[in-house]
């Protein structure tokens, strides 16, 4: 049947989207705040163990955030044969993901600890080198669960069932204060290990996430009808092929997103300390609030997916559009609160006044940041309901690494033997315009492609 656009319709399917993505993103700054945590308690320990963590927790980050794409395919998956009521199909289906789970877990641990090589060239002292690595050592023990809880997690989303992941996000990050503060400051007569105190709370934390989740499924009376664990089953390589297919080209998106962010971040380093401070804050704030549109394009795959698994392409484009105008709306409305109080979340942040005024400066660019980037999130989202991820992959790889990085580099580094290069480099600055400018490339492209997509289906 049609969707028209009127108030009650845009009402009943915002509710149902919301209802779906709260859990979610109480799920989700519970996860971010366990980084947070991490640093801030690793900070009263000394400058190395710190230092220990933040880049150990650099390679933990860019790792973890391709696995959580690669294994997204499940969402898509499931949603879909909700939507058709294949509810017998679903069982198969989560198997099958988790022996995906098993071989991107132990490909993304080994290329964990191989990524440990480049702190040998990063002139790093030997000390800080030492920990970092064994950081790492230590946390990719945590990656092959977390790969099969991420596929249990898009299983159980896909089946509205969002709540248990804010549960155990929240038990995941209480756990993960204790440990620290347990291991990583030598109470209650444990060893004090200071950074490698964080990788141990960390990894066991993941492994705790994937027996909770478990634990909840068995148990739960949502998941009856399609409980996964009732039988073994032996790898399908065609479904694990196809699920690859899909979810390959999501972990590329998702990689070159996190990795451009994490090079900005090495390149702005060398403008001094004050700079640095400045973007890490501003870059910080952004990612809270990141939070909201990719817990309703989290939402919006589930949304999409079951639409088209009824057979209802109407009801998917609505769904797609009706999200869309809710990440932008929130959008809108964070980008008016951080140009208003920049000054004031700069002084949450640090007593410094130059880290102060810098940081207030780049929060204006973090403001129409809110705009593109909620809208390039929800749409990208919104298109892997369709189950199609290669054309957003590449709008994502021009957008980060052929304008955002590139442009960045051209303003805030301005190497003279371009002709074309400003006179006087921009520092933090001609960075911030690279990213604000690809991500609108990528907003403009994907809000383009998802109409064309929605439409043809729609019509077809």
């Amino acid at each position: 049947m049609p969707y028209s656009f009127t108030l009650p319709n845009i009402r009943k399917e915002a509710a149902a989207l919301w209802h779906l993505a709260w859990p979610v993103l109480i799920g989700q700054l519970a996860t971010v705040g366990m980084g947070v945590a991490d640093v801030a308690m690793t900070g009263h320990t000394s400058a190395a163990e710190l230092a220990a963590v933040s880049l150990g927790a650099s390679v933990w980050s860019i790792i973890l955030v391709t696995v959580n794409g690669t294994m997204m395919a499940i969402n898509t998956v499931v949603a879909h044969e909700v939507g058709a009521g294949a509810f017998d199909r679903i069982p198969h289906s989560v198997r099958q993901a988790l022996w995906k789970s098993v071989g991107i877990g132990i490909l993304a641990a080994l290329a964990a600890n191989l990524a440990t090589l480049l702190f040998d060239h990063l002139h790093l002292e030997p000390a800080v080198n030492e920990r970092a690595s064994m950081f790492v050592h230590i946390v990719s023990i945590g990656l092959l669960p977390f790969a099969a809880y991420r596929a249990l997690y898009g299983y159980s989303a896909s089946i509205n069932q969002t709540k248990p992941v804010m549960v155990i996000a929240i038990v995941g990050l209480v756990v993960n204060i204790l440990v620290n503060w347990v291991l990583v400051f030598g109470n209650l007569g444990f060893p004090r290990m200071g950074a490698l105190g964080c990788a141990v709370a960390t990894g066991t934390v993941v492994w705790l996430d994937l027996l909770l989740i478990v634990l909840w499924i068995r148990i739960a009376p949502a998941y009856r009808a399609s409980y996964p664990f009732d039988r073994w089953e032996w790898p399908h390589w065609p479904e694990i092929w196809n699920m690859l297919k899909l979810g390959v080209p999501i972990g590329v998106t998702y990689f070159a997103e996190v990795s451009v962010f994490g090079a900005v971040s090495l390149l702005v380093a060398r403008f001094g300390v004050v700079t640095v401070s400045a973007h890490q804050i501003a870059l910080n704030f952004s990612s809270l609030t990141f939070m909201v549109p990719l817990s309703f394009g989290i939402g919006m795959i589930t949304r999409v997916g079951q639409a088209l698994g009824e057979g209802n392409p109407q009801r998917a484009r609505f769904a797609s559009l009706v999200g869309l105008g809710m990440s932008t709306g929130f959008a809108v409305l964070s980008a008016l609160v951080i140009a208003i109080f920049r000054h004031q979340i700069a002084a949450a942040y640090t007593s410094d006044p130059d880290v102060q005024a810098m940081c207030a400066h780049l929060l204006l660019f973090a403001a129409l940041f809110q705009l593109s980037d909620a809208t390039q999130v929800a749409a990208s989202c919104a298109i892997r309901g369709y189950k199609v991820t290669r054309g957003p992959m590449i709008i994502q790889l021009i957008a980060f690494w052929g304008v955002a990085l590139p442009l960045g580099c051209l303003l805030g580094l301005a190497p003279q033997w371009l002709p074309f290069a400003p006179s006087e480099p921009m520092s933090a600055t001609g960075f911030w315009i690279g990213l604000v400018l690809g991500l609108t490339v990528a907003a403009v492209l994907l809000t383009g492609y998802l109409n064309r997509l929605s439409r043809q289906r729609a019509l077809a």
